[in-house]
């Protein structure tokens, strides 16, 4: 289990990827960034004027983007490519899966606005399908920070990982959950939080929430559920999920459509291993919504703190008790 650090600090990730590009081209020369006239929105700013030569806009044209950052990913440099979520993984598929995927190049997809966290810019700007679409590409890791260390330990992990990465990057601000020390590995879950009642299969901002339910579940019925942040959504850690599975509920949340994402493949290692807890998926329901503030989104569609809760009650069969 690991060390939380003062939770009642928060940071936008987006910030904190784009102030930390600026450290990763500090250690490793092979670096560069790869922008579609989104440097604003992607925070990348510092890094293009710390590193001009090792910087390119190719303007409002993200299939080019991907291209070109395949390009020099053949050529030996670790292109970190950035746009909004849905661009990078709609607009340029077709290049993510043929010129990157199929090449199996060091291209880091960076997509902002991941979910539903852009709020009021509606679904035209949301990304509720990106793990579907990003997760049938053969070979292609999807990685989901859900605070700032984290961000960063994933983005230093990716100089050294062989093969390409989509991380998708959330708008909202996201509580301070790890300290210095954390180790993170991609492809393996952290344990946020013990518990043998039930527990939570998160990653994202859904963590945060977890941890706050997590909490209240304890003063309000006695019981210990677990928390488990799923920060690598392919390659799944699958000996979490069945060790989860163990506590006999389980609980999945994702800032995703409810089909496709971290839920559905959580389920798909459940029937595979024969295993049946009681289990239930959060996420955005399978339809588009009217666009609206983030926090609302998430309360509504009940994968906040509040929605988490009522759920776990549910399997542990404490709301009809109390």
């Amino acid at each position: 289990m690991t060390t939380c650090a003062d939770t009642r600090k928060k940071s936008f990730l987006r910030d904190v990827v784009g102030q930390f590009l600026v450290e990763l081209g500090e250690r490793d020369k092979r670096v560069v960034v790869v922008n579609a006239d989104l440097m604003g929105t992607s925070r990348n700013k510092t890094f293009v004027e710390r590193f001009p030569q090792r910087s390119f806009n190719v303007g409002i044209a993200e299939q080019n983007m991907i291209s070109f950052s395949a390009g020099l990913a053949y050529e030996g440099f670790i292109p970190y490519a950035n746009s909004m979520a849905p661009f990078i993984t709609m607009r340029a598929c077709e290049q993510c899966r043929t010129d990157v995927a199929y090449g199996k190049l060091n291209v880091r997809l960076l997509g902002t606005y991941a979910g539903v966290s852009g709020g009021i810019s509606g679904a035209t700007h949301w990304a509720i399908e990106d793990c579907g679409i990003m997760t049938s590409i053969p070979g292609m890791a999807i990685l989901e920070p859900c605070d700032a260390v984290q961000a960063k330990k994933m983005l230093l992990a990716s100089l050294d990982y062989v093969g390409p990465i989509y991380m998708r990057i959330s708008v909202e601000p996201q509580l301070d959950l790890y300290d210095d020390n954390y180790q993170f590995s991609i492809g393996k879950a952290t344990l946020v939080k013990g518990g043998e009642d039930g527990a939570f299969i998160c990653s994202g901002v859904t963590v945060q929430y977890a941890l706050i339910a997590a909490e209240r579940l304890k003063e309000l019925t006695g019981r210990q559920v677990r928390v488990i942040d799923m920060h690598t959504i392919k390659p799944i850690d699958i000996d979490a999920i069945i060790s989860a599975a163990q506590t006999g509920r389980i609980v999945v949340a994702q800032d995703h459509n409810i089909i496709g994402g971290l839920g559905s493949i959580v389920a798909m290692v459940l029937s595979s291993n024969g295993l049946v807890p009681k289990f239930k998926v959060l996420g955005v329901p399978d339809k588009f919504e009217t666009m609206a503030h983030a926090q609302y989104l998430y309360h509504k569609f009940g994968f906040d703190a509040d929605g988490l809760t009522m759920a776990m009650e549910e399997l542990l069969e404490e709301r009809k008790n109390r």
